[in-house]
């Protein structure tokens, strides 16, 4: 199953890789049905799409889900205040996160389309009138609607506009939809922000490291993640479910880790492993899940530069999430993708 990467922000001020990233729902709104059946030919068909010819019907579902955003994102910060106050650490909570709010994460819609010309209420006034809304914002545009979309733009009422007649249109609303971050997703990232420390931030915020890591989230298949800082990584869940750790250890924090190695009596030959930077050890995982057994060791492998190592972790099937909570068994529950006309 292909699945959008996390979102980027390219703002030259913010950090390039979401801390937070879900997989969520898409709205477009056209009065045109014959468009609409065409854009949803071209979409990824792991994408939720509703397609709305109707604005009074699009209102209808995007407007009360700013509450669940909200709720969304109280439950997130109480997980960082639990571990704040030494209760529980990170780990264990996120997968207790994923397991009880699959449902309404994944239908919570991440991102409107609409048209400018419509009878009745134009896409502006249509975003408009999702002021509270945290989602991404488009218009698509004539060309004679060009000029207000510019406007609108620079008063910070959408977040993109496109050339709806454009020979490249579908291409082009793809990759908006898959690198511009929502008022949401920059939420996200700076509740999780506060788990991470001085250092630890000014390493996600180099580029390199930043694109590194967004290749392995896709090179593992992770549709979801949360980088954490205590311990430093990022947990992460396949559409099927499946999750996995991808460890980030400095280079500078090696001969610490083998230290730790060492107190649960791993031989000379493992310790030189780790203290090289050729294999890292998940001792820091296995104490944040409450686990006694053998630690794994993995290959290690730099992450944008020599100043940080990554290793990969599957994490037990046991201990992780039911199946029938992961993406891909909530995207099969939902309606074939139709016009609702």
């Amino acid at each position: 199953m292909t699945i959008p990467l996390a979102f980027v922000d390219d703002h030259p001020h913010a950090m390039s890789l979401s801390l937070f990233h879900c997989p969520g729902s898409i709205a477009f709104l056209d009065d045109d049905a014959d468009y609409l059946q065409m854009l949803s030919l071209m979409l990824p068909d792991a994408w939720h799409v509703r397609l709305f010819v109707r604005a009074g019907d699009c209102l209808a579902q995007l407007q009360p889900e700013s509450a669940q955003w909200e709720a969304d994102a109280w439950t997130q910060q109480q997980i960082i205040d639990r571990w704040r106050q030494g209760a529980t650490p990170l780990v264990p909570q996120v997968l207790q996160y994923w397991a009880g709010h699959a449902h309404s994460r994944y239908a919570m819609t991440h991102a409107c389309v609409a048209d400018y010309s419509m009878p009745d209420m134009n896409g502006l006034q249509v975003l408009a009138e999702l002021s509270d809304w945290p989602g991404l914002r488009v218009l698509l545009t004539g060309q004679a609607d060009e000029q207000i979309a510019v406007q609108a733009f620079n008063r910070a009422l959408i977040d993109q506009f496109l050339p709806k007649q454009a020979a490249d249109v579908a291409e082009r609303l793809l990759s908006v939809l898959r690198s511009m971050p929502s008022n949401a997703s920059a939420r996200g990232s700076q509740i999780w922000r506060a788990t991470l420390n001085p250092v630890q931030h000014a390493q996600l915020r180099a580029p390199a490291v930043a694109h590194a890591l967004q290749a392995q989230i896709a090179a593992h298949g992770l549709v979801e993640h949360v980088v954490l800082g205590d311990p430093f990584g990022v947990l992460g869940r396949t559409a099927d479910g499946a999750v996995g750790w991808l460890q980030l250890e400095p280079v500078d924090g090696l001969e610490e880790l083998e230290a730790l190695a060492e107190t649960v009596g791993t031989d000379a030959a493992t310790l030189q492993e780790i203290r090289s930077g050729r294999q890292l050890i998940d001792l820091e995982l296995r104490q944040a899940l409450g686990r006694d057994d053998l630690p794994q060791l993995r290959p290690a492998f730099a992450i944008g530069d020599d100043a940080l190592l990554g290793a990969y972790f599957p994490i037990d099937a046991a201990l992780v999430p039911d199946v029938a909570t992961s993406y891909a068994a909530w995207l099969a529950q939902q309606p074939a993708r139709a016009v609702r006309r």
